[in-house]
């Protein structure tokens, strides 16, 4: 199992970046969501 894991994040090695920051921005944007009825 721990190769499988190892294999597949060497293939998306590329694409991780990405996908970090897309789940990054995601958190962000939900969390900005949540804040903006505590402004109005």
């Amino acid at each position: 199992m721990l190769t499988q894991i190892k294999t597949a994040l060497h293939r998306s090695q590329d694409t991780l970046i990405q996908d970090a920051l897309g789940a990054v921005s995601l958190v962000v944007i939900l969390v900005v969501a949540l804040h903006l009825p505590g402004l109005a």
